[in-house]
């Protein structure tokens, strides 16, 4: 490959698969996305063996005292427990098998009061609908569902779109900011997240702390917020909002946190988390049932499958850095020995580039753009390092297959 090839988003020219599971070095290492495509983003850190991250932390969790972390748990856990019936933790979840599992767990085995906070879907499917009933119905867990301005929530997943190729980020934005915004209006002074998103590739000392930094959910000025790649300030302008239509957005500052006495930890660093482990658990204790038919984009039926939003989310993320639904999914169960790495490859080309064609309709109307400007904003988001064309089509230059127009 020319190495003076232009890239997108300041990632590596050169592309790296793993040497352990399928995850190339163009994952980027954090779920915010960039404006400007040429701006530099952070990508999963490879050893001098050419192992990513997420393999190598993998590795670090077998010679965890696991043991000895669960003790920890019940110290910090009876330090919140509550003694008149109030509520003593608060689980951010979607209804999915992983905040099930946690919810159910913290209830059941630790005999804490949690509650499941839920910032709601962009577009609900059937079975993400019916587990997050099921985790109340089912699995006893007193929950309370979050839903944001429809009007402002489809305006900026629009402008996620045409701005970052990231239609899914104002929805992370609020599943990231729900659980600090409702403990405090609840008093709930501990927020127990379940797996910490280290284990798949961010920075590893991440995982050396039981407790997130109140930085990561806070800032100073609302107005300075952006939000689909733009400032509130500026969409408010051009769109005639108030500063009132973004109160679900705003997350409370850092000083509130620490002034409310909020810590922030995950489960993932107590329990050795295991995403299949956690399907069996939910399935069993909580009502969980997975998706009716395969996921878009991937060979399972059990991980994301909430909102239809997902697919969308994914293929973006295939298109603008050669990593698709397969990739994440079959990665992790290479790291936890479901699969083997030769697995993972093939069914990687088998179902990595699938094209969400069953929701485009609704998706596109969702954020009102038409089909057309939908093709060519996908075609603009092409980072020509790892793009190119092979008679009339798009083919990728490198694959862990060894596939690629340039392998």
């Amino acid at each position: 490959m020319n190495q003076k090839m232009k890239t997108f988003y300041g990632l590596p020219a050169v592309v790296k698969f793993c040497k352990k599971c399928v995850i190339s070095n163009q994952r980027p290492n954090s779920t915010v996305e960039m404006k400007n495509i040429n701006e530099k983003k952070e990508t999963i850190a490879f050893d001098d063996d050419g192992v990513c991250s997420a393999c190598s932390y993998t590795r670090e969790k077998k010679e965890i005292n696991w043991k000895l972390r669960e003790e920890k748990l019940f110290e910090l856990l009876e330090k919140y427990r509550s003694k008149d019936g109030s509520y003593d933790v608060l689980v951010p979840s979607s209804g999915g098998k992983d905040s099930s599992f946690a919810a159910h767990l913290l209830k059941y085995k630790y005999k804490m009061n949690p509650l499941a906070v839920t910032w709601a879907p962009n577009m609900f499917t059937r079975a993400g609908w019916n587990n997050f009933n099921n985790l109340t119905r089912v699995g006893g867990i007193d929950s309370f569902l979050y839903t944001p301005n429809g009007k402002v929530h489809s305006l900026l997943t629009k402008l996620a779109f045409l701005n970052l190729g990231h239609p899914f980020q104002p929805f992370i934005h609020g599943q990231k900011i729900i659980g600090p915004k409702l403990a405090r209006k609840f008093g709930i002074k501990l927020i127990m997240y379940g797996e910490n998103q280290a284990e798949y590739g961010n920075p590893l000392e991440d995982n050396l702390d039981p407790f997130m930094k109140p930085t990561f959910f806070s800032i100073d000025n609302p107005l300075d917020m952006i939000l689909g790649g733009e400032k509130i300030d500026t969409i408010m302008k051009k769109y005639n909002f108030t500063l009132n239509d973004f109160s679900s957005y705003i997350p409370p500052s850092v000083k509130e946190i620490e002034s409310s006495d909020i810590k922030v930890s995950f489960l993932g660093y107590f329990e050795q988390w295991d995403p299949q482990e956690c399907y069996y658990y939910a399935v069993e204790n909580t009502g969980f049932k997975p998706a009716y038919e395969r996921s878009i984009g991937t060979y399972s039926r059990y991980a994301e499958i909430d909102d239809k939003m997902v697919p969308f989310h994914f293929y973006t993320t295939f298109i603008k850095f050669g990593i698709g639904r397969t990739s994440y999914d079959a990665s992790q169960e290479v790291r936890n020995g479901k699969i083997t790495r030769a697995e993972a490859a093939y069914l990687v080309s088998k179902f990595d580039s699938e094209f969400p064609s069953k929701y485009l309709k609704e998706f596109c109307e969702y954020i009102s753009v038409n089909e057309d400007d939908f093709y060519r904003k996908i075609d603009s988001l092409r980072s020509p390092h790892l793009w190119g064309m092979n008679g009339g089509e798009w083919k990728l230059r490198h694959t862990v297959n060894i596939t690629g127009l340039d392998d």
